[in-house]
């Protein structure tokens, strides 16, 4: 079994560094106390995700020989209105120019991702309704 560790250490004010392998990754808060140091630790989780099926879905389309351009995942997610504020609805939009016979090899790997390979999006779906559509430019 696998194990991650990160070690996360105080700045100043509301800001946190996490130390990830050789990585620097800051942290703040998004409310009135910030000191603009690093994004938000909820949208970081927005951006792990991101990278997570984008991960996946580059590699499924380099397996298939799939040549793609201009590809990017933008995600929307609403928050609770109590506390512990959590995301209840998030929208995972694909945004790639690839030729019209290759969409349903887009469609495919973006299922595979989403169905089986993304461990992010499993993680979000035990606790938020995750939805995913994809734009060809």
């Amino acid at each position: 079994m696998d194990k991650h560790s990160v070690k996360t250490a105080f700045n100043h004010n509301m800001a946190f560094t996490a130390k990830i392998g050789d990585y620097d990754v800051p942290m703040d808060t998004s409310d009135e106390n910030t000191s603009n140091f690093g994004p938000s630790p909820k949208k970081l989780m927005l951006a792990s995700l991101a990278g997570c099926t984008g991960i996946d879905v580059v590699s499924i389309l380099n397996k298939m020989k799939v040549s793609y351009t201009d590809f990017t995942i933008d995600i929307d997610a609403s928050l609770s209105d109590e506390h512990p504020k959590i995301y209840q609805d998030v929208m995972i939009i694909y945004q790639i120019k690839v030729a019209e016979a290759d969409q349903p090899k887009m469609e495919k790997a973006v299922l595979l991702s989403q169905d089986k390979y993304c461990g992010v999006s499993a993680m979000f779906k035990a606790f938020s309704k995750v939805n995913w559509e994809i734009r060809y430019l």
